[in-house]
């Protein structure tokens, strides 16, 4: 999908500091709000950004501020996989 928005000036030449570069900012910025309201997985996050890894995803998060949505359920499910993992002897125990 294709968005044209105007903004004034003084804000476009801010966020652009070099010829396309706006557009990722912009897209970007979506990503990063749509994650924010649970509108998107991390998932799907990391594909339409183009990272090939959840760490760089965590990282591009984490110099933007940006808390990751980890809930209990995810703790309990991290904590099942966890457990599968150990009783099944694919993960030496500390």
């Amino acid at each position: 999908m294709q968005i044209t928005i105007e903004i004034p000036d003084i804000l476009g030449n801010q966020l652009q500091t070099n010829p396309g570069n706006l557009e990722r900012k912009m897209l970007e910025l979506c990503v990063i709000e749509a994650y924010r309201n649970a509108l998107i997985s991390s998932g799907k996050a990391r594909e339409l950004l183009g990272f090939s890894t959840r760490l760089e995803l965590d990282a591009f998060f984490k110099q933007r501020a940006v808390d990751l949505n980890y809930d209990l359920s995810d703790l309990k499910k991290d904590l099942n996989t966890l457990e599968t993992l150990q009783s099944e002897g694919n993960l030496a125990t500390p």
